[in-house]
């Protein structure tokens, strides 16, 4: 289940753009998933959710938007 690595790039993402400190106050993460991307939408909303539920993310979401194409990337990220 490559989602679960793919998850864990996100967080590491999350974290290089706001910050160790910042992090616990992520609220939502939004990241478009291209049909074509090779990714099962589903199960990297799983993964994430598993990572989520652990700090310093603890209390975070995930938000997927569904594209046509074949892009992955993280979009924007609410931090409260």
């Amino acid at each position: 289940m490559h989602e679960m690595s793919i998850a864990v790039e996100i967080c590491r993402i999350a974290q290089e753009q706001v910050g160790v400190d910042a992090l616990p106050r992520v609220r939502e993460v939004g990241v478009e998933v291209g049909r074509h991307a090779g990714v099962e939408p589903d199960n990297l909303v799983f993964c994430l959710e598993v990572l989520f539920e652990q700090a310093p993310f603890a209390g975070s979401r995930p938000v997927l938007e569904l594209t046509t194409g074949d892009d992955l990337r993280v979009t924007w990220l609410e931090v409260e």
